[in-house]
């Protein structure tokens, strides 16, 4: 093997892991994938046989530029049309699987923090890097990060789901939503719906979306309502149902065209939240899926 070799498959065996730390610092699979080959081509620049901690220098290469680049998504973000969502990430099937604990919930409530504690929490009680490490990488005292990481876990803590949903239960309670709100069928959804849920949408500005939140049983009926009677001849085709960031949901083809991702919170044993993507650039890598 020659040197050159070893240097990519040091790389390479920590390029998903640095995948997963770029996407839950951004919330966008291109721009994390950006981020990755961003760091490649700065591996590339160095010989990686004499770094001491090839985990340890990626890590932080790949922190330090996404938080460059959070910067400017926040401004971005301040501009987006309509409700922003974190790219959905479909999850194997295996519960055991799962590369951490964190949910499409939890990521929205990530961006209420500020960029140096969002990363303290991922880092520390997400990816399990040390505090000395995180200090380094943050240019900060490793007590400053202990308390970056204590007050962004006071703030996410808050939007931790109250309840486990098994993997049949939330199969189940996806299929019957979408049966339901396909067919007319206000009664079903009313009994799968909490009184104060929520529905977010993403589309971007480029494909129809809801503006601004609905939240409410009453407002939410009443859209899906007027959804069904102007829709009745183009049912939406469901792909197939999946979970998207630890929370169940389903792949679907809206009116023959818009391809969409739903998913759901669910608050004992009905639907608290729903959150709808729709924005093409956000479903590239669903669209390999179907």
């Amino acid at each position: 093997m020659t040197q050159p070799d070893k240097s990519t498959d040091l790389f390479e065996a920590q390029r998903p892991r640095l995948l997963r730390i770029a996407y839950r610092m951004l919330g966008s699979m291109t721009e994390a994938e950006d981020i990755v080959q961003e760091a490649w081509l700065r591996w590339a620049g160095v010989d990686g046989t004499n770094v001491r901690e090839p985990a340890a220098y990626l890590n932080r290469t790949v922190t330090r530029l996404c938080l460059d680049v959070m910067k400017s998504a926040r401004a971005r973000r301040e501009t987006y049309f309509g409700s922003w969502l974190p790219d959905p990430i479909v999850e194997p099937e295996n519960d055991d699987m799962r590369f951490d604990e964190l949910t499409l919930t939890l990521m929205l409530a990530l961006e209420r923090l500020s960029p140096l504690e969002r990363a303290a929490f991922l880092l520390h009680d997400v990816f399990g890097v040390p505090l000395d490490e995180i200090a380094e990488t943050l240019n900060r005292e490793p007590s400053a990060i202990r308390q970056l990481a204590v007050r962004a876990r006071r703030h996410v803590q808050e939007d931790r789901p109250r309840f486990k949903v098994a993997r049949e239960d939330g199969d189940r309670i996806a299929r019957a939503f979408f049966h339901a709100s396909t067919n007319g069928d206000l009664e079903g959804l009313r009994a799968l719906l909490t009184h104060d849920v929520v529905i977010r949408s993403d589309g971007g500005g480029k494909v129809l979306a809801f503006r601004n939140p609905i939240v409410g049983i009453d407002r939410v009926l009443r859209m899906f309502a007027g959804l069904y009677r102007k829709h009745v001849s183009q049912s939406a085709i469901l792909i197939r149902p999946v979970w998207i960031d630890g929370l169940p949901g389903y792949i679907s083809r809206e009116h023959g065209k818009f391809l969409q991702t739903t998913a759901f919170e669910i608050a004992d044993g009905r639907i608290a939240a729903i959150y709808i993507t729709r924005n093409p650039d956000k479903l590239a890598h669903i669209a390999e899926l179907t």
